[in-house]
């Protein structure tokens, strides 16, 4: 705890804006403290507040109408000198803030970058105390020095228990920028890797396009057999990039209840035959276990993955425990992986192997980390499963013991019913009139790289379809205003300026009656949610494969009503 240990955080604002002061506010309730906040303008007001003892800090804006900053502080020197002072101003320059530094003043914030306020507002509260503190053991002393041996002995005590204190609270510090480092380094590794996966599917669309264009001309079996291992070391590349994704949180998931008891009895004997016969499996299972909102498919995977790398820490045989409970978490997380406070389902696998050591726990869940020998683990069974549970809702909580074993505890969200929003009204068009009978689908293809649009359109052109290209969402949208007669939208998620599922919505909200068919190398789904994308048959996962894009595009042409296309007018939009 900072500052005062009850009551409020007083603080002193000198500000003439309201809207920079309600942002002001909003920023500093993110301190997660009562906070009593005294606004002035004037100098006379700021002079008659800025006494000893009234506030905790200052906080000064540079330029006011009547009134600046500097004569604040100079104020504030003279008037409490001990309460820190904090210039935070959109136009303070680099040059004046040195020098008021200089002079005494505690820090320093832009408006721009007003997000640093709390942190900022932390330090210097807590510097504040640590003088105060200071000053009163220094007063302290001076009084011990003139008191009797007792005395002297008596407040040593006290001091050591002090500085015991404060190294814990060092301590805890420490800790808890180590764990905000660990959690800025797996989000910039998921950045990158989701960048990457994405821009490596788009590849492979144009590799294994192209490859079941070329079969289509080749005769010679030696040639056939090469197109073969080229489909298949594309088709590696793509379950290589799924991995990836599932790390940074971008892979397809299809959320619902799940009985996780039912899900490990059913997994039995395939986890008997992976592990091998020299591994006990014994299981612990809560009678009346919670059902789990998850991708059925996928937590299967994650208790397969967790089981053959317990499998692989025991190389002598050992026994794998298999437990569900119903978990309420109610302490706050310490590491990215761990869950936040809440009601989880919880299903844990641990092994009695080798267990962990705690550089090697630091990094277990990092891309491409592994201690396995080269060729028995590429690294990534692990971070799929961190970006599984994390997208997911859900946490994770390793307990390990060098020499004794691991236990993967991952806390899953509990299933609860959610209510269905009512589409909107909008006005009709009538595109059959249009269309002359035995007309074929029109598709309008959206994808801003060149190539995989040509692969796209060359592949719906062949299955029999009219089409259309735009290299942009925006275009996209031009496109259907000149002509909205369209069966069917199909759009790239990942595109600059207007991406997919912004273009989507769009759509959505003036032609509510053209479907839209994502194609992606990987795609945020509650963007895509939100777009409009229910259900796997939505969307067509890069690179293609096995005719799945010409087979959802029919399903959905199949799937949709005669051509009354609705419009909705620009008044309806506005109303």
């Amino acid at each position: 705890m900072i500052g005062r240990t009850a009551g409020p955080f007083r603080i002193l604002h000198l500000e003439d804006s309201d809207l920079d002061a309600e942002l002001i506010e909003a920023e500093l309730e993110r301190l997660g403290h009562p906070i009593h906040i005294v606004r002035v303008i004037t100098r006379d007001a700021f002079a008659a507040e800025a006494r000893p003892g009234r506030h905790d800090l200052i906080l000064a804006d540079y330029v006011l109408p009547a009134f600046d900053g500097i004569s604040a502080f100079r104020i504030a020197q003279a008037q409490c000198p001990d309460i820190p002072f904090v210039f935070c101003s959109g136009t303070l320059g680099e040059d004046i803030a040195v020098e008021a530094l200089k002079d005494g003043a505690t820090d320093y914030v832009t408006k721009q970058r007003i997000d640093r306020l709390p942190r900022i507002v932390v330090r210097a509260l807590a510097e504040a105390r640590t003088r105060a503190e200071k000053r009163a053991a220094e007063a302290a002393l001076q009084a011990l020095n003139q008191s009797l041996e007792a005395r002297v002995a008596e407040r040593t005590r006290e001091l050591a228990e002090a500085n015991a204190a404060l190294q814990q609270q060092i301590a805890e510090r420490e800790r808890a920028e180590e764990a905000l480092r660990l959690v800025q380094r797996l989000e910039a590794i998921g950045q990158l890797t989701s960048g990457v996966a994405h821009d490596f599917n788009n590849l492979l669309t144009v590799i294994s396009g192209n490859i079941e264009f070329l079969e289509r001309d080749v005769t010679s079996e030696r040639s056939k057999r090469r197109l073969d291992m080229m489909r298949g070391a594309a088709a590696r590349g793509a379950s290589l990039t799924a991995q990836l994704l599932a790390f940074s949180r971008r892979q397809r998931l299809e959320p619902k209840p799940v009985s996780l008891n039912r899900t490990v009895a059913s997994m039995r004997d395939l986890l008997q035959s992976s592990i091998g016969g020299a591994v006990q499996i014994e299981t612990a299972l809560q009678a009346d276990l919670w059902p789990a909102l998850v991708d059925a498919t996928q937590i299967e995977l994650v208790i397969l993955n967790l089981a053959i790398n317990a499998r692989d820490a025991m190389a002598v045989g050992g026994r794998l425990t298999i437990e569900t409970a119903n978990v309420a978490v109610a302490g706050a997380p310490t590491r990215p992986e761990q869950p936040s406070p809440g009601e989880y389902v919880m299903i844990a696998v641990s092994d009695t192997g080798t267990g962990m050591t705690p550089e090697v726990l630091a990094r277990v869940f990092e891309p491409f980390f592994t201690t396995k020998a080269v060729g028995k683990g590429s690294g990534l069974g692990l971070a799929q499963v961190f970006g599984f549970v994390k997208q997911s809702g859900g946490g994770i909580r390793v307990d390990t013991v060098p020499g004794e074993g691991t236990s993967f505890k991952v806390y899953l969200p509990r299933a609860e019913s959610e209510g269905v929003a009512s589409p909107a009204m909008a006005t009709e068009t009538d595109c059959a009139s249009t269309q002359s009978p035995g007309t074929k689908p029109t598709l309008l293809v959206v994808d801003d790289d060149a190539w995989v649009r040509e692969v796209t359109a060359t592949r719906l052109g062949e299955a029999g379809y009219d089409l259309r290209e735009a290299a942009s969402g925006l275009q996209a949208l031009v496109a259907l205003e000149a002509d909205p007669c369209v069966d069917l939208v199909v759009l790239d998620f990942a595109m600059p300026g207007m991406n997919g599922a912004e273009a989507a919505t769009e759509i959505r909200k003036r032609w509510p009656e053209v479907p839209v068919l994502f194609v992606t190398g990987y795609a945020d789904m509650e963007a895509l949610t939100q777009a409009g994308a229910v259900g796997a048959d939505a969307i067509v996962q890069k690179p293609f494969r096995d005719g799945e894009l010409e087979r959802k595009v029919a399903a959905i042409l199949a799937a949709r009503p005669m051509p009354h296309l609705r419009l909705v007018s620009d008044r309806e939009r506005s109303a």
